[in-house]
């Protein structure tokens, strides 16, 4: 899919494809979305650059993503998508500069690209002047989600820990099996964390080169985009280490969590080893008592079987107070 946008009174105009490549009106922001080959084929001639095909997007080095190239500046980032959910997805998306116009290659729909869609076609104020504005405005969207999320990731790791700490069961199995599906929170946390921040470290390279560029060549940038730049770049860096100190909790509470579960098993093999040691003495006197030797002195005794039964019950009780008093149980 290929939407075309131009951009009046401050506001994102959608126009028709067929009437912009004929008319040659100006053009801010061609958006490929799953693109078909001749629509990916139209905005290339219009141009004159070469787009990315998606397999290219993906096996791109890290350190090839930033790259200048027929007089366009080639920026492919990661984006974390469905953040809301469970399993979060990183997908690679590419920005392309060419003189005032933007070219953006993806093949997901991040809601940032529909909330800035949404929001520039209303009268609010903000610049889309040029192609390199409107980036910029789709990478504050982006910063903006990703707070949101780091934000609803906080709040539930929080709750996660107060369930490590905080809460009792009765049952050991209980408490057990509960601890279990909080390592399983645990991990996903962990995973929504590791994604988003690799997309901040992804923004922030992105615009640290676009900031590098802007000394170089006869393109003259704006001081909005350079104050929009610095602004991105800061909240990059604060949004990182926010998600790298809830990372580091996260780590903290999977210890604590594991450490839990290791006093739940040793509580349970305790409990093993002093009902072993408490019916050891009744097995003992049983076992005695059990011999049927013909000189044996209480064989005869009319009160010898419950005499046997009161010693066993006295045997068994007397470790089972030691340990009591002692705090073993």
């Amino acid at each position: 899919m290929l939407r075309i946008y131009k951009s009046q009174n401050n506001q994102l105009v959608p126009i028709d494809t067929a009437s912009e490549m004929t008319e040659g009106n100006p053009v801010v922001w061609f958006d490929l979305y799953n693109a078909s080959h001749d629509e990916t084929r139209s905005v290339e001639n219009r141009l004159g650059i070469q787009i990315p095909t998606r397999d290219e997007m993906q096996e791109i080095e890290l350190s090839d993503r930033l790259y200048q190239e027929d007089g366009a500046e080639f920026m492919t980032m990661t984006a974390a998508t469905e953040l809301e959910s469970d399993y979060p997805v990183k997908v690679p998306i590419t920005f392309i500069l060419k003189g005032a116009t933007l070219v953006t290659v993806r093949h997901a729909d991040p809601k940032p690209f529909q909330t800035y869609t949404a929001r520039m076609q209303r009268l609010n104020g903000a610049s889309c002047e040029t192609g390199e504005l409107t980036m910029l405005g789709l990478l504050e969207a982006m910063i903006d989600r990703t707070a949101d999320a780091l934000e609803r990731a906080g709040t539930e790791v929080d709750g996660i820990s107060r369930e490590v700490f905080r809460k009792s069961n009765s049952s050991a199995t209980k408490k057990t099996r509960d601890l279990q599906s909080l390592i399983e929170q645990i991990g996903q946390k962990g995973d929504l964390l590791t994604i988003i921040r690799e997309s901040l470290v992804s923004v922030g390279r992105l615009v640290a080169y676009h900031s590098a560029r802007d000394g170089i060549g006869a393109r003259k940038v704006i001081k909005e985009s350079r104050q929009r730049v610095k602004l991105i770049q800061r909240d990059a860096a604060s949004l990182g280490d926010h998600a790298l100190f809830l990372s580091n909790k996260i780590n903290f509470l999977l210890d604590a969590t594991l450490g839990l579960i290791n006093l739940e098993q040793n509580q349970i093999i305790k409990i093993f080893s002093v009902a072993s040691v408490v019916f050891l003495p009744p097995t003992l006197v049983a076992s005695i008592y059990g011999m049927n030797f013909d000189a044996m002195p209480e064989l005869k005794f009319d009160f010898g079987y419950p005499l046997a039964l009161f010693m066993m019950v006295l045997s068994a009780l007397l470790p089972f107070l030691y340990f009591k008093r002692r705090g073993w149980l």
